[in-house]
């Protein structure tokens, strides 16, 4: 096996080398520049074929040639220390690591966070929409939202934004499935957790009425990975809730994890999730219906500080004295006295960022309750 492994690799590398030594293509003499002026209706020149990648001309090399490349590299190439043994392994291992992307992962020692980084947040928007952000999934998670549910009830609401953007990566694929039964109807399949062959799957039903009914969205982004990914992909399929925001990274299955020297973990995926249409998260990701970008630093920036702020305010635009009727006929514009105010203050308020994925959600519920769609 671990020769088989170098062999690859040390292929990949062959490629990148006959590659770069490979001269330029000369030009063809239909690229010369031509003294006849071209035609007006003279059909354009096709656009030329993209170069393959490296990994398209390795996939391409039979297995006699990936043997040969090998041997090639180790007998000719002028530094052998580059491919001794060690070097030989930490070649197929990143080789592998970047071919199997997120199902296999090497990563430092977690860091340890103060506290809960990323608590439950909730708030009502504007006297109508629920706005839930569940952070962190922990075994106590579905408690805590039961209680801002019943809140979010006894106030008649009937639309809910559910924010998965501050949720981290997560296996509790059991919590997840917990989550989703406060929203999908009972006796619904939510998904299942695909074993290797000498392993039974593991499924996970609603065994619950839900506790809410009405229109949804879930806000996502390339930080989730994992459970998050999974309800919302659920969410959409269930509640057909509308998926706002990035795509996100793929995750959706279960980790064997290895220790290894200094702290560092091999994660290798060994099942992953499957929804109830047999369509799969991994390794592409859960897609959004409406693709909204909002930076990283710029989210942990809302999110810090409308834990003591609220989020309404960097959701809605501050209302400002406008010309109307009123004023004309007083003959006095408040547009005007409100500009003169502040400058006679020579304080400017700052102005606060705005999260344009939330501001969409609230587009989609307004026109969606407008229009009575329900849930869409």
């Amino acid at each position: 096996m671990k020769s088989t492994l170098a062999l690859t690799v040390s292929c990949i590398v062959c490629c990148s080398f006959l590659v770069a030594q490979s001269p330029e293509p000369s030009a063809s003499p239909s690229a010369a520049a031509s003294p006849i002026p071209a035609k007006h209706d003279a059909p354009a020149a096709p656009s030329p074929a993209p170069a393959p990648t490296l990994r398209a001309l390795v996939d391409a090399l039979p297995q006699t040639d990936l043997n040969e490349t090998v041997i090639l590299l180790k007998s000719r190439y002028l530094n052998p220390a580059a491919l001794d043994d060690k070097e030989m392994a930490r070649a197929t291992i990143e080789g592998l690591i970047t071919r199997l992307g997120p199902g296999v992962s090497l990563s430092p020692p977690p860091a340890s966070l103060p506290g809960d980084a990323n608590p439950l947040y909730s708030e009502i928007l504007q006297e109508q929409t629920g706005y839930l952000r569940p952070g962190t999934l922990s075994g106590d998670t579905p408690g805590k939202m039961d209680a801002v549910l019943k809140n979010f009830a006894e106030k008649g609401i009937n639309s809910i934004i559910l924010d998965l953007r501050a949720t981290p990566e997560s296996g509790d694929y059991a919590c997840a499935a917990e989550i989703l039964k406060r929203f999908a109807s009972r006796g619904a399949a939510l998904f299942s957790i695909g074993k290797s062959a000498a392993k039974q799957a593991q499924n996970f039903t609603s065994d619950q009425e839900p506790e809410f009914h009405g229109i949804m969205a879930v806000l996502v982004d390339h930080d989730n990975a994992g459970a998050s990914e999974v309800i919302a992909a659920v969410l959409r399929a269930q509640l057909n809730a509308l998926v706002i925001g990035e795509t996100t990274r793929g995750e959706a299955v279960e980790y064997a994890q290895f220790p290894l020297h200094d702290g560092m973990i091999l994660r290798v995926a060994e099942a992953e999730v499957i929804l109830p249409e047999k369509s799969l998260i991994f390794p592409a990701g859960v897609k959004p219906d409406l693709v909204v970008r909002l930076s990283g630093n710029l989210k942990r920036e809302i999110f810090n500080q409308s834990l003591e702020k609220g989020i309404s305010q960097f959701v809605f635009q501050p209302e400002h004295r406008r010309m109307n009727e009123a004023a004309l006929v007083a003959g006095v514009n408040p547009e005007l006295d409100e500009l003169e105010a502040a400058q006679t203050k020579k304080t400017q308020p700052k102005s606060l960022p705005y999260d344009t994925v939330i501001q969409r959600a609230v587009d989609f519920i307004t026109t969606a309750t407008v229009y009575g769609e329900g849930n869409r």
